[in-house]
Formats: C-alpha cells, sequence, structure tokens
C-alpha cells in the first residue's frame, strides 16, 4: 500500500465509525495494519490533521479518551449531540469504542 493509498484507507475508516462511537488513532491503525503493513498511532493522527477535516474527525480520539488537540470544544459538542458517552471531558472508551468488524 502507498502512502496515499495509507491516507485514503484511513480515512475511509474513519467515515464508517457510526454517531455516536469512537476509535483511538492506535485502533485505527491497527485495524489497517495487515493491509497496509503499517500500526503506527501517531501516522494516523498525522492524516487526520492534515486531511481529517472532510471526515467525521471528532469520532477519533488518543487511548485515553482525550479529544483532538486544539479541537476539545467543537469535538465534544458534536459528541454530546451524538449521544457519545462522555466521562468528563474524555470519550468512554469502554462504552463507546467502536471495530470495524461490528460493522454498522
Amino acid at each position: 500500500m502507498t502512502p496515499d493509498e495509507y491516507v485514503e484507507a484511513v480515512l475511509a475508516l474513519v467515515e464508517r465509525i457510526p454517531p455516536g462511537r469512537a476509535m483511538s488513532y492506535g485502533a485505527v491503525a491497527d485495524a489497517l495494519a495487515e493491509r497496509s503493513g503499517r500500526a503506527s498511532a501517531r501516522l494516523v493522527g498525522s492524516i487526520m490533521a492534515r486531511h481529517g477535516g472532510g471526515v467525521p474527525w471528532h469520532r477519533v480520539v488518543n487511548a485515553a479518551g482525550r479529544l483532538p488537540p486544539g479541537h476539545e470544544r467543537e469535538a465534544r459538542a458534536r459528541l454530546r449531540a451524538e449521544g457519545c458517552p462522555l466521562r468528563g471531558d474524555r470519550v468512554d472508551l469502554a462504552a463507546a469504542a467502536w471495530s470495524p468488524e461490528q460493522g454498522m
């Protein structure tokens, strides 16, 4: 998979995350690792920062459930509107985590 194909794969996977659910950067990387040969949460974060504006970026958080840096207020508002379970200022990943195996 080329770097451009990986960007497209990350964005396509993020598009599939249902409203009210979330994935961590690492979970996105892990879900694509077998196909791509890559497994870097940092790379997924970088892709989201550069190219994620057209996908539901607010549904991708860090492993502790922290919202995207610099966009916390907007992400929190979007997640609340979708009914995503929050615990304080973080997504409750125990309740909200989604994986591609679950489907839509």
